[in-house]
């Protein structure tokens, strides 16, 4: 059976859509304006915690870079753990900045990219300030 490049071509259109569907996985940008900037040197906790500007930039940066993995609203559908039941405030701290700054790597497996380096202090703490907000037990 003969079949046409136009038929072939239409073929692959159709696949694309699929081979695609996950979205863009290349880390986006974060607008940190108007959170104060936090300088080179990592904070152990965070100093944005209950901030409402950090608070609403966490949440949109959450949703741009973290929730493809962890989930919308941070409702882990198995994938990634469910960071609604990170500990709150100080005691998931360090947790988090290790995992944002380093990601996660098992078996010479990346599991999780570090995103620290490539978004930024401002935007961490800012995603860990939102992840406060939606903490369950």
């Amino acid at each position: 059976m003969k079949v046409s490049r136009a038929l072939l071509f239409l073929a692959t259109l159709s696949c694309a859509g699929a081979i695609y569907a996950h979205g863009n996985v290349t880390p986006q940008p974060v607008d940190t304006t108007g959170l104060d900037q936090l300088g080179p040197e990592w904070r152990k906790v965070n100093p944005y915690r209950g901030n409402p500007v950090a608070i609403k930039i966490g949440e949109s940066a959450y949703g741009q870079n973290c929730a493809r993995c962890h989930g919308l609203e941070a409702i882990s559908g198995g994938i990634a753990p469910d960071l609604r039941y990170l500990d709150a405030g100080e005691a998931g701290d360090e947790w988090f900045s290790e995992r944002y700054n380093h990601g996660a790597v098992r078996d010479g497996k990346v599991y999780m990219p570090a995103f620290g380096p490539i978004l930024g202090q401002e935007a961490g703490w800012a995603i860990r300030s939102w992840l406060d907000t939606v903490h369950q037990e």
